[in-house]
């Protein structure tokens, strides 16, 4: 620096003897310093809180949001729900055409009672004694047999009857009346968002900070003035291969605000520090072995002479780097802009 100044001594003593003839070398050299001295900033550093937070990006998800499919092909006779309408469990949704369903129950009834009454002919003949035995259980196995049929044919019934699986909100009404049903397409959306969870996907080298029960904050971009404080219900037992992560939930019970799909932000804070040494992470630089340093400034005349310090920082966030204890005193002046442009025992005047 000083080889910088004394190239420049000769112009500046020039100008500087025009109106300062009786100052000594030493004192104009000191003018030339101080006139010439990089400008920068500086801050102390502090013993103070320091908290530290994964922030991932997050998902409303429900286990009630479901399209409702037929489970038989069949013409549809009735959509009994129109999209908003609040259903309960068991309430009906549509009906299917089951009119051959209905009429092949009644003929199978029509030879259940001929073949019940054949059935207790034999009987007769057995209690008399003159029954064959093979007569009498071939009676008795087409009696079982049509009984099991009726009672299959029964559920194919209620099949053609689309019931709502739980309670919730017609959100959408894709089939119409007269239109062909199948299990491919489906019918209705059926929608509960009385308990939503918020899932998201962390990085696992986070694993030991994150368990269930730890307090999240969530917000969300499309609702800026809300911002919910939750703990983690589950932590998820599995590794994605794809990209080292796990899944986290936490639970909303009576929500009336959150819809599925919706983006959160999730804050999760994994380092709480009460009192530790804190300085601008814009300070922090790296020599050429790759180690984080930082330049101190102690006072000189109207000036600060600067030395670097090699420091170990344990985390840095929103702007601040936890340094470790012992790396520097609490209240040194650290230089925190125009550190690039000095060297050890620069004399720097604040910006």
């Amino acid at each position: 620096m000083k080889r910088k100044l004394i190239g420049l001594l000769p112009l500046t003593l020039g100008l500087i003897t025009l109106n300062a003839c009786s100052n000594t070398k030493e004192e104009v050299l000191e003018i030339v310093e101080t006139t010439l001295s990089p400008l920068v900033k500086l801050e102390k550093a502090e013993l103070t809180t320091f908290t530290h937070e994964i922030r991932v990006q997050g998902n409303v998800e429900t286990d009630k949001d479901i399209l409702i499919h037929a489970e038989m092909g069949g013409l549809i006779t009735a959509i009994k729900v129109k999209e908003g309408q609040v259903v309960r469990a068991g309430q009906t949704i549509a009906t299917i055409d089951a009119s051959i369903l209905n009429s092949n129950a009644e003929e199978l009834k029509t030879q259940l009672e001929y073949a019940e009454y054949i059935l207790s002919k034999q009987e007769e003949l057995q209690t008399r004694g003159v029954g064959s035995e093979f007569d009498y259980e071939t009676a008795k196995n087409q009696v079982n047999a049509l009984k099991t049929r009726i009672s299959s044919l029964a559920i194919q019934q209620e099949k053609a009857i689309i019931k709502a699986p739980f309670t919730g909100v017609i959100d959408n009404v894709f089939a119409r009346t007269g239109q062909m049903a199948g299990p491919s397409s489906p019918v209705v959306r059926l929608v509960n968002n009385k308990q939503v969870d918020i899932v998201a996907t962390i990085s696992e080298k986070h694993i030991p900070n994150v368990k269930v029960g730890t307090p999240i904050r969530v917000s969300f971009p499309n609702y800026s003035d809300t911002s919910l404080q939750l703990t983690i219900t589950n932590v998820g037992n599995y590794i994605e291969p794809t990209n080292r992560t796990f899944r986290i939930m936490a639970s909303i019970n009576n929500n009336s605000l959150l819809l599925p799909n919706m983006l959160a932000e999730v804050a999760i804070t994994d380092l709480n520090v009460k009192e530790g040494l804190v300085v601008s992470s814009k300070s922090l630089l790296k020599n050429q072995n790759n180690i984080n340093f930082i330049y101190t400034a102690i006072k000189k005349g109207d000036g600060f002479t600067v030395s670097p310090v090699n420091v170990e920082v344990i985390e840095k966030f929103n702007g601040k780097a936890l340094l470790k204890p012992g790396s520097i005193k609490p209240g040194v002046m650290v230089v925190t802009e125009g550190a690039k442009g000095i060297a050890e025992g620069d004399i720097v005047r604040i910006n």
